[in-house]
């Protein structure tokens, strides 16, 4: 997968970068440099290609995915994280996920799928990657969702259906309201950096 590795402390989690749909891997580095500017990244392209504009998976229509090509490209991702820890010689067990949008959703993927692919997750208006799954066990594990309360594209619902689903298998959730619709705002931001401060 297409991606940018940055080197920063050895000693504090991987940032695992994850862009929305027409972004790139250089999207979200600025964000990773206001939440933890010391830890390494690995910011990633998603393999997806949607009328040019690069997704992490495909979907049938706007919030309509395609949930076994998402399941498939989960698996993917969860591969080439372990693949790039043994080339960049990082911790496995330490990488924390930055999503925003379709990054989000396939982050938020990752948990359900894998309770070992991700040590936290600050996830910017993410929705329910898929439903029905057998949940794994997120005990205490650390989530940050960042949403709107007026966005278009992510309901109030589905956020608050996604944040049941992580605290039922366990998460420790916290959720930031924002009135700006899709976008990612500075207060949003700092109320991530703020969280990651906390807990990190």
């Amino acid at each position: 997968m297409k991606h940018i590795f940055k080197q920063g402390a050895s000693d504090k989690p991987t940032l695992l970068l994850l862009h929305g749909t027409g972004g790139n891997e250089e999207d979200l580095v600025q964000l990773a440099h206001l939440i933890a500017p010391d830890n390494s990244f690995l910011s990633v392209r998603g393999n997806v290609s949607e009328n040019g504009m690069p997704r992490f998976f495909k979907r049938h229509a706007e919030g309509v995915f395609d949930e076994e090509d998402l399941v498939a490209r989960t698996h993917e991702l969860n591969q080439f994280i372990t693949d790039a820890s043994e080339k960049y010689d990082f911790d496995r067990d330490n990488v924390i996920a930055i999503g925003y949008s379709n990054g989000a959703n396939i982050a938020g993927s990752l948990l359900l799928h894998d309770e070992n692919a991700l040590k936290a997750a600050i996830l910017h208006h993410p929705m329910v990657p898929i439903r029905g799954l057998k949940t794994p066990d997120l005990s205490n594990m650390p989530i940050f969702i960042g949403a709107g309360e007026n966005d278009p594209i992510c309901s109030s619902e589905e956020t608050i259906e996604l944040e049941k689903i992580l605290s039922d298998a366990g998460a420790s959730v916290t959720v930031h309201w924002e009135r700006m619709g899709h976008q990612l705002t500075k207060p949003e931001v700092d109320a991530a950096a703020q969280w990651y401060n906390q807990k990190f």
